[in-house]
C-alpha cells in the first residue's frame, strides 16, 4: 500500500474518487473531498439550478466553479471533458481545463469520438486522465491503454446513475479489466464501507471511484430529506428500469414507479429517457427539497451500507482506513529509522 501507483499518478492522499455525479457536486464538496485525501471532482452543472443554454454560458459558469474550488483547496481536482449531450463542446471543456490548471481530465468513453488529439493535449499540459467506459470491457480498457489513458475505472452493474448495458457485477468485471492492462484500475459500484475496498484491491484494482456513499454527507448540496432517505433504505428498496443507453435505478418516487410500469408495458428506451425527464429528473428528485416525487433518486446498490448522514472526512477515513494506518506505520518506521 505504501506504493500505490493511483495516489502517485494524482498526487492524493488516498486511492479514492469521487464520481462527477451530475448537478450534485459544487466547490464547496469537491474542496472537501480533496482536503480530506481523495479527488474531489467537479460534475455537469456542478453548484447550479439551472443548465446553461449555450456554449458560452457552460464554460463560464464552469470557469468561475473552478476558481471558486481552487479557493477552497491547494490540492488537486478533476472535472469531465463531457458535461451536456452537446459533444461539440469537448474541445472547450479540454482547453478549459488546460487554461485553469486543473490537474485531472475524466474521459468518459462514447462510440465514434476520436479522443488521440484530446488525449494529446491533456499529455503536453500534464493533465492526468481517467478513462472510465459505460460499460467496461477488456477491450476497451486495451484501447484506453493505448491511447495514453493514465487510470482506468472498471464499472460495476452495482452502480448508481447510468449503469452499463452489460449485467456484470462490479466484483465481477474488476478483475478482468485488471488481468487486461498494465496500467491502474479503479473499482467503481456499490463500494461504501472499507469491506467493498478491500474487495476491490483484492480483485486487483488499485483504488475506488465512488459517488452514493459521498451523497449523503454534510459538505453535499442534496436535500436534506433524500439524504435521510438514502440512509433508511437498502438495496433491495431499488427500482429498476430500461432508458437510454441502458438501464437506471431510483430510490422509490412516484415518478420513479411511473417508469417501471411503462417499462413493463414495453415503451421504448427513448419513451423512458422522455418520461424520466432527463437530467432535470435528477434535479427535482434529488436537489429540491420537497420534490422528489416529481423527479428520481439515483443511487447505487451501496446504499445498504449507509446508515448515518456523516461529513465527507468521516466517509474517506472509514474508506481508507486501511491506507491510513499503513501511511502511519510508514510514518512511524521512518522516523525511528
Amino acid at each position: 500500500m505504501q506504493n500505490n501507483r493511483i495516489t502517485q499518478i494524482l498526487g492524493i492522499q488516498y486511492p479514492i474518487v469521487q464520481g462527477p455525479m451530475s448537478w450534485m457536486t459544487d466547490a464547496k464538496f469537491v474542496a472537501a473531498v480533496s482536503n480530506a485525501g481523495g479527488l474531489g471532482m467537479l460534475g455537469p452543472n456542478a453548484g447550479l439550478m439551472k443548465a446553461p443554454k449555450t456554449t458560452e454560458a457552460l464554460l463560464s459558469t464552469m470557469r468561475a466553479e473552478i476558481r471558486k474550488t481552487k479557493a477552497l483547496t491547494d490540492k488537486p481536482f478533476g472535472m469531465p471533458i463531457i458535461l451536456s449531450y452537446d459533444f461539440s463542446t469537448m474541445g472547450a471543456l479540454v482547453d478549459l481545463i488546460i487554461e485553469e490548471g486543473v490537474q485531472v481530465a475524466l474521459i468518459n468513453q462514447l462510440d465514434g469520438i476520436d479522443y488521440r488529439p484530446f488525449m494529446q493535449k491533456f499529455k503536453a499540459a500534464g493533465v492526468k486522465t481517467i478513462f472510465r467506459a459505460g460499460t467496461p470491457t477488456p477491450q476497451n480498457a486495451r484501447e484506453a491503454e493505448q491511447l495514453g489513458a493514465d487510470i482506468v475505472v472498471a464499472t460495476g452493474f452495482d452502480e448508481g446513475g447510468t449503469v452499463p448495458s452489460q449485467v456484470i457485477g462490479t466484483f465481477s468485471i474488476v478483475p478482468q479489466i485488471a488481468d487486461a492492462i498494465s496500467i491502474p484500475v479503479m473499482a467503481a459500484g456499490g463500494i461504501a464501507d472499507v469491506r467493498g475496498v478491500r474487495a476491490s484491491l483484492a480483485l486487483g484494482a488499485e483504488g475506488v471511484f465512488v459517488g452514493t456513499v459521498l451523497l449523503p454527507t454534510v459538505e453535499n448540496r442534496m436535500a436534506e430529506s433524500v439524504k435521510q432517505r438514502i440512509v433508511d433504505s437498502s438495496a433491495q428498496d431499488l427500482l429498476l428500469y430500461r432508458t437510454q443507453p441502458a438501464y437506471y435505478r431510483s430510490l422509490p418516487t412516484r415518478l420513479a414507479h411511473e417508469l417501471v410500469a411503462m417499462d413493463n408495458r414495453g415503451a421504448s428506451r427513448d419513451e423512458l429517457l422522455e418520461a424520466s425527464k432527463g437530467g432535470y429528473g435528477m434535479r427535482l428528485g434529488m436537489l429540491e427539497e420537497g420534490r422528489a416525487d416529481e423527479g428520481y433518486i439515483s443511487v447505487g446498490n451501496g446504499i445498504s451500507y449507509i446508515h448515518e448522514i456523516r461529513s465527507v472526512q468521516a466517509v474517506i477515513n472509514d474508506l481508507m482506513q486501511d491506507f491510513a494506518a499503513a501511511q502511519t506505520t510508514q510514518h512511524i518506521t521512518h522516523h525511528a529509522a
